[in-house]
């Protein structure tokens, strides 16, 4: 079931929540996905086999939240997350973040440092509006996007979709990669070395800056950006599952 929150200033944030035991779980999606892909509902059905609370969620101008796509930049997606996680939960929290939701989740934890158990990164892309998108623009593309304030990018899972000079210049307020980050929680990064959007690498970068010394990269050879096959999902599970090894299990039959 879709829930809403009013954030008060005419946008409604949808999410879900599945009730259950500690630490919450929360899926925050990639740029442009939402709560009803394949991760998070993967991820729906193995919490309520296991009895483990589980949030899902939409930032503003995705899914089925309110607010436009272009008004959109990396804190206001940062404190839309964070408001429905401290309306929806408390307690002890499990970060599950999926392409710009790995760059969320860490952003996240540092912001909620004292109730984050972990953290999961699945192809996970911190600093990309920089790294990714800025230092990979031709001069042509860079002079549009100051020009016009907007660019359009080609995607392979639909329509272009707009860039926003905002965008680009609210992420360089938020990157985490130019110092240590101060995170203790144990974290895992999932990578695969055939994504076409997020070097793997990346994950090797974040894996060396956070200060936590709790730190696994998995590198899966064959896997894309989405790692939603059947086996990128099992690995997905038991990766959390370890995660949650040190937490009752309430296993509903």
């Amino acid at each position: 079931m879709i829930l809403r929150h009013d954030c008060g200033d005419g946008v409604e944030l949808a999410y879900s929540l599945l009730p259950g035991a500690e630490p919450t779980v929360v899926f925050l999606p990639g740029l442009r996905s939402d709560m009803n892909g394949a991760k998070a509902l993967d991820l729906q059905a193995f919490c309520e086999g296991r009895g483990q609370a589980l949030l899902r969620l939409d930032y503003s101008g995705h899914g089925a939240s309110g607010g436009d796509f272009e008004d959109g930049t990396i804190g206001l997606w940062l404190a839309d997350a964070l408001r429905i996680i401290d309306h929806a939960t408390s307690g002890k929290l499990i970060l599950v973040g999926s392409s710009m939701g790995g760059w969320i989740a860490v952003l996240a934890a540092l912001a909620r440092a004292g109730r984050v158990a972990g953290l999961v990164g699945i192809a996970a892309a911190p600093d990309f509006t920089e790294r990714l998108m800025w230092q990979a623009m031709i001069p042509a593309e860079r002079e549009t996007l100051l020009r016009d304030g907007v660019l359009l990018m080609p995607s392979e899972y639909g329509e272009p979709y707009p860039i926003t000079l905002r965008l680009i210049e609210d992420g360089r307020r938020h990157l985490v990669l130019q110092a240590p980050i101060a995170l203790a929680c144990p974290v895992r990064l999932l990578a695969g070395q055939r994504d076409a959007d997020v070097p793997w690498e990346l994950a090797l970068t974040l894996a060396a800056t956070l200060e936590s010394q709790d730190v696994e990269t998995i590198l899966i050879k064959d896997g894309d950006h989405r790692l939603s096959r059947p086996q990128d999902l099992a690995l997905l599970r038991a990766t959390l599952a370890q995660l949650l090894g040190g937490f009752p299990c309430q296993n509903i039959a």
